[in-house]
């Protein structure tokens, strides 16, 4: 069984920014294709990059130039550098990987969340 681990989160004015980290602790994330989603109550959950999943890294409208989405297969981690946040960036950000490549998709493996706020 896979876990995955999100951390990185918090509070930031806006224009900062944060880096949120993923990691499973005991399973190789290296093949799996993974991205992260965000989601704020009310509204459905937003792709927000992914990687290893298209031949390129995906970035929704809303991030393209202000976020990267990374990964260090030697630490077993997944990455999302978040610049110039905005407010409209606030919301529970959530990792996901599962095997395979292709995108968009239904991932079996997801993080518990971590909170992002841009004030």
């Amino acid at each position: 069984h896979v876990q995955l681990v999100e951390s990185g989160g918090g509070s930031v004015q806006a224009g900062g920014s944060l880096r949120l980290s993923c990691g499973a602790s005991e399973y190789a994330l290296s093949r799996f294709c993974m991205a992260w989603f965000r989601q704020v109550p009310g509204k459905e959950r937003e792709g927000v990059a992914s990687i290893s999943c298209l031949g390129t890294p995906y970035y929704a409208d809303s991030v393209k130039g202000r976020f990267t989405i990374s990964r260090d297969n030697a630490k077993n981690t997944l990455y999302l550098q978040m610049n110039s946040l905005k407010p409209e960036d606030t919301a529970v950000y959530y990792c996901a990987g599962d095997r395979g490549a292709s995108w968009p998709r239904r991932f079996g493996y997801w993080g518990q969340g971590t909170q992002v706020t841009v004030s």
